[in-house]
C-alpha cells in the first residue's frame, strides 16, 4: 500500500451520496480532499446566469478536491456532484501536509498527486482552446467511453462546451459512439 493511500485508510471517514447529490456547492466552504471507490462524480462551475459547464468528471480510484477551498480556506470555485450512487472517502488535506511533513516518501507522492492534478487541468485548457468540438467529443469517447453510458447527453454537451444540438450532429459523424448511447437523454 503506498504511503497517500494508507492516510487516506487511517484518517479517512466513508461517506455515501446518492444520484443528483452534492458534495459541495461553488461558494461553500470545504477542507477535504476525496477519495472515489465507486461511482461517478460531475465537477461543474455555475455563471452568475446559472449556466453550468462541466469541469470535469471524476471516477472510480481518482481524488479530487477544491484547492482553493482546501488550501487557502477560500471558497469552492466549483461545485462537486454525484452522477450516480458513490462512495467516497474524505480526509481533511491538512491531515496530508501534516503527515507529509514528517515523511519524505509521503511528501514525494502528495507532490505528485497535484502534479497530476496540474496538468489534467492543463490538458482540460489545452482541449477547450485548441481541439475542435468533434475532435472533443472523439476524444473523450477514446478515454472516457463508460461515461457515454453513466452520464446524461447535455452533461456530455456540457462537458464539450457545446450544445446538446451541436452533440447530436456530431454523434451522427462519429460512427464508434457506443450503442447504449443513443437512448441516453437529457
Amino acid at each position: 500500500m503506498n504511503n497517500l493511500q494508507g492516510i487516506i485508510n487511517l484518517n479517512g471517514k466513508p461517506i455515501s451520496f446518492d444520484k443528483k447529490q452534492h458534495v459541495f456547492r461553488q461558494g461553500e466552504l470545504d477542507e477535504y480532499i476525496y477519495y472515489v471507490c465507486s461511482g461517478v462524480l460531475k465537477a461543474y462551475y455555475t455563471s452568475s446566469d446559472g449556466k453550468e459547464n462541466v469541469k470535469s468528471f471524476i471516477t472510480e480510484q481518482s481524488v479530487i478536491t477544491s484547492m482553493s477551498a482546501a488550501v487557502s480556506k477560500s471558497h469552492c470555485s466549483f461545485s462537486l456532484v454525484a452522477v450516480e450512487q458513490s462512495q467516497l472517502i474524505k480526509v481533511p488535506i491538512d491531515t496530508f501536509f501534516k503527515e507529509a511533513s514528517k515523511n519524505l516518501n509521503l511528501a514525494n507522492e502528495l507532490n505528485q498527486l497535484l502534479l497530476n492534478l496540474a496538468m489534467k487541468k492543463e490538458r482540460r485548457e489545452f482541449e477547450l482552446l485548441t481541439l475542435s468540438a468533434e475532435e472533443r467529443c472523439q476524444l473523450l469517447l477514446d478515454e472516457q467511453p463508460e461515461l457515454w453510458h453513466s452520464v446524461t447527453q447535455n452533461e456530455i454537451a456540457q462537458y464539450l462546451g457545446i450544445t446538446p444540438v451541436a452533440l447530436s450532429r456530431i454523434k451522427k459523424r462519429i460512427t464508434c459512439l457506443p450503442p447504449t448511447e443513443q437512448t441516453n437523454n437529457a
